[in-house]
Order: C-alpha cells, then structure tokens, then sequence
C-alpha cells in the first residue's frame, strides 16, 4: 500500500535513509530560489524518482490540505522489521542496547514523537503491538520530523510475549509508571541491555505488560499535573539511561 509522506525535513530523511522505494515527487514551482527544495530535488533526481512541478492547490488536495511544505512523495508501506531484527542489533560504539515498548499507544502524534526519541537516543528499535496501537502513517513520520525513517520498528501480535523474548536476551524490561512502588527514574540501575516500556495516553501500562516488567520506574512531579506525555517521559528516561552509561565508561 503506498504512502504520500509530505513536509521537507521527512521527505529528506526517506531519501537520506534509503529504506523505501519512492514512486513519484511533486515539489511546489517557484520563481524564487529554495535551497532546501532543491536540496530534496536533487536527492530525488540522484534516486531516479521523477520530480513534478506543480502548484500550492495540487499539493493542498492531495494531502487534504495538510502542512506539506511545498513538497510530497509517494512512496511504498513503512518498513517494518522483525522482533528479532531489533533484539539481536548491537550498538556500533559499545553502548548498551536500549529498546522502547509502547504498549498500546493509539495517537500517530504521540508515536511519532516517541520515534523522535527514540532515534536521537540511539535505541536498537521500538516495538509495538499490531491491534489497538497506532501505526507508522505519513502522520506519524511527520510528527517524527522523519525520524521514524531511521527507527527500527517491530509490530508484534503479543507485547507481553515480545518482552519475555527480550528478557530470554539478557534485556531488564523497565516500565514507565507513576505508582508509588516505582522506583525514581535516577535512582534506578538503567545501565545495561534495557527495554523501555511506555504506556498509553489514558490507561497507562496494561496488566500483563505491567506484572511482566522486572521493576517499574517514576518520574517525579512537582507540578499540578499528575503526568507527562509518552515522548517526553520516555525522552527523560532514555537520556538517563546514556547518562549513566557515560558515568560508568569514564570510571
């Protein structure tokens, strides 16, 4: 099934990533000159995707009048991996692998920010559930800012399963959760092969997921609001994890 994917900064990185085939570009004619468009033009060109001239309304229609930036694409479906495409990578630079769970998160915003994430921290992958969880639309890669183009991503039929396969592998799987038996994100060990386990929007972590981490984490409120969302609760965690890689590696 193809995707029309729209916005400079995604339809840059799909070229930049190389990991799906593009069909068609339609790029905004304008008289003044636009190096990011050319930028892209060229990536196209380089790619041997044919690159058409057309105006703002063209561009409005054919992605129902979303933000496109002067520019889309139409390329084929997300590129899925499997689960153990993402368990079995090994950082190049010796850092221990670290992977997000997003159980059962249903808005592409949020998913596209956790993808965000995920990729300027360096995980192995993201994994999510193929019923009730959003998928990797146009939507998703947007909110990304193409990010998501760069992630490894597994959809799994069973998220509990997918953990204990992860724990089979030596990873401690971590859940995000603001209970009071939760440990405080910088007092817990996240140093070491590690899934993180982010919740939805509303419900938080499910039961089973929930009973299958091996410890629940927190991240502490002083605010009137009771939580964070998804993509910066699991940015907070994440940047802790690398952080106490580096204080260990420079001991």
């Amino acid at each position: 099934m193809a995707d029309l994917l729209y916005g400079r900064q995604p339809v840059m990185e799909v070229f930049r990533a190389g990991r799906r085939t593009v069909a068609n570009c339609w790029m905004l004619d304008t008289a003044r000159p636009d190096a990011s468009l050319e930028e892209i033009k060229a990536a196209a060109l380089k790619a041997g995707v044919p690159v058409h001239g057309t105006d703002r309304h063209a561009l409005d229609t054919r992605t129902d009048g979303a933000n496109h930036q002067g520019v889309v694409i139409e390329t084929d479906g997300y590129p899925y991996v499997d689960l153990e495409d993402i368990l079995a990578h090994k950082p190049a630079d010796g850092v221990p692998p670290v992977v997000i769970a997003a159980d059962h998160v249903q808005d592409p915003q949020n998913l596209g920010g956790l993808l965000r994430s995920a990729e300027t921290a360096g995980v192995s992958g993201l994994i999510i559930p193929k019923d009730r969880s959003a998928e990797v639309t146009p939507s998703a890669v947007r909110a990304s800012a193409g990010a998501a183009e760069h992630v490894r991503v597994a959809r799994v039929v069973n998220l509990t399963r997918a953990l204990e396969a992860a724990k089979e592998r030596d990873f401690w799987v971590a859940g995000l959760e603001s209970v009071p038996e939760a440990k405080r994100f910088d007092q817990a060990d996240l140093n070491g092969p590690l899934v993180l386990v982010v919740g939805s929007e509303g419900s938080g972590l499910t039961r089973l997921v929930r009973e299958t981490c091996d410890y629940l984490i927190r991240i502490p409120m002083w605010g009137r609001v009771e939580s964070l969302n998804a993509q910066v609760a699991a940015a907070i965690a994440l940047y802790e994890a690398r952080r106490q890689y580096l204080v260990a590696a420079a001991k």
